[in-house]
């Protein structure tokens, strides 16, 4: 099963900016997961099929579908738990 973990972010963002580091250390422990990098202001249409509204968003999703949503800064271990839910 795949696993994906969209972030959706835009360079303006301060949060966003917060959000980095955590993913960053995310994305070395967990080679098995699609992390992906959406630049709101480059991609819209990716973020409205999302419904994205705020930022940072977090999407964990596997081919079941979404398996969890995250708006705002968000802890690493919230992170962890939804990935491994999601079968990472």
């Amino acid at each position: 099963m795949t696993v994906r973990l969209k972030d959706f972010y835009a360079d303006w963002c301060g949060p966003c900016k917060t959000q980095d580091p955590i993913l960053d250390e995310l994305e070395e422990e967990y080679a098995d997961v699609e992390f992906e990098k959406v630049d709101v202001d480059e991609e819209q249409d990716v973020a409205n099929e999302y419904q994205v509204r705020s930022l940072p968003t977090l999407i964990i999703e596997n081919d079941d579908g979404i398996v969890d949503r995250f708006v705002g800064v968000t802890q690493r271990e919230d992170l962890e738990d939804a990935l491994q839910k999601a079968g990472a």
